[in-house]
């Protein structure tokens, strides 16, 4: 799987609180797309998420992950998908 650049992820923040994002683990990335294929996922503006994650970008907090799609990180706020949908 082909990861975003490392120097592109040093730049970006998370568009609501400017935190830092980092790489989300494949752990993750992967628990998500089961829970998305399970038709459990909803993102900040309420949607259900459809689409797999081929990677993510995820807050400092661990609260919000950013779907990164084709190697092009979806950092729209309403796009971010709560963490805690997980537990």
């Amino acid at each position: 799987m082909e990861r975003v650049d490392p120097e592109l992820v040093e730049i970006l923040v998370c568009p609501k609180t400017r935190e830092n994002v980092e790489l989300a683990s494949v752990e993750i990335v992967e628990k998500i797309n089961q829970a998305i294929s399970a038709k459990r996922i909803r993102n900040v503006d309420d949607q259900p998420v459809t689409e797999a994650l081929q990677d993510g970008l995820i807050r400092d907090d661990g609260k919000i992950i950013y779907p990164i799609r084709d190697c092009i990180p979806v950092m729209l706020i309403g796009e971010g998908i709560p963490m805690d949908q997980l537990d």
